[in-house]
């Protein structure tokens, strides 16, 4: 059984997010360089947590997250961004979101390396960002009903599930998981990077809707 988020079907955007569709855009135009690149341009530009423990290819805290192991990686992860990316930009602001999405991503990045600090496997992916947004998500609309196809073998329905049942039970599955590895093409999946995004992207939230520059729903 699977679930595909499609949308907020209770609230829409006051403006197009255009921050979200340019994430978006540069994750596809990263993702075509890979094809040209190859292994190459992977090792170079994704996270290497030995690496970055040591001080060395810091930039690749910021490249990584705009890097994807295949094809069902990219697509998935866009298809959450879109989902959950829209709103959050229209509450924060297109300047704000857009530093709050790389924040999500670099502190997804640095739990992941902080929980491995001598792997020598690969990160890549907006995964980790895509978390905080979720994680932001969660604490401003948590009532919000999300428009989802729920895929059971060959069957696919269209559900509305509150995000917060939605959102906290992929988060939970991520607790259940860190301390594993996944395999994918290039590595693994990051489960700690998804972890510290999440809580990195609700924290960051609740100080907003305290501070009273973004207002919950």
């Amino acid at each position: 059984m699977g679930v595909i988020p499609l949308g907020d079907a209770t609230r829409r955007p006051l403006r197009f997010p255009v921050i979200t569709a340019l994430i978006i855009l540069a994750n596809f135009f990263v993702f075509a360089l890979e094809l040209v690149g190859g292994d190459v341009f992977v090792m170079r530009w994704s996270v290497i947590p030995a690496q970055v423990a040591s001080g060395q290819h810091l930039i690749t805290i910021l490249t990584g997250m705009f890097m994807h192991g295949g094809w069902s990686h990219i697509i998935g992860n866009m298809i959450f961004l879109w989902a959950f990316g829209p709103e959050i930009e229209d509450a924060m602001g297109p300047l704000r979101y857009l530093i709050f999405y790389l924040g999500g991503g670099t502190a997804a990045a640095l739990a992941q390396v902080a929980g491995n600090p001598t792997s020598t496997i690969p990160n890549l992916g907006a995964s980790g960002a895509i978390a905080a947004v979720m994680g932001a998500f969660i604490v401003a609309y948590p009532l919000d009903r999300i428009r989802s196809l729920l895929v059971i073998w060959v069957f696919v329905r269209v559900r509305y599930i509150p995000a917060v049942f939605l959102i906290g039970v992929w988060f939970l599955t991520q607790l259940i998981s860190v301390g594993t590895v996944a395999k994918v093409q290039t590595g693994g999946v990051a489960y700690l990077a998804h972890v510290g995004g999440f809580i990195f992207g609700a924290a960051t939230t609740r100080l907003l809707i305290a501070s009273r520059r973004i207002a919950p729903g």
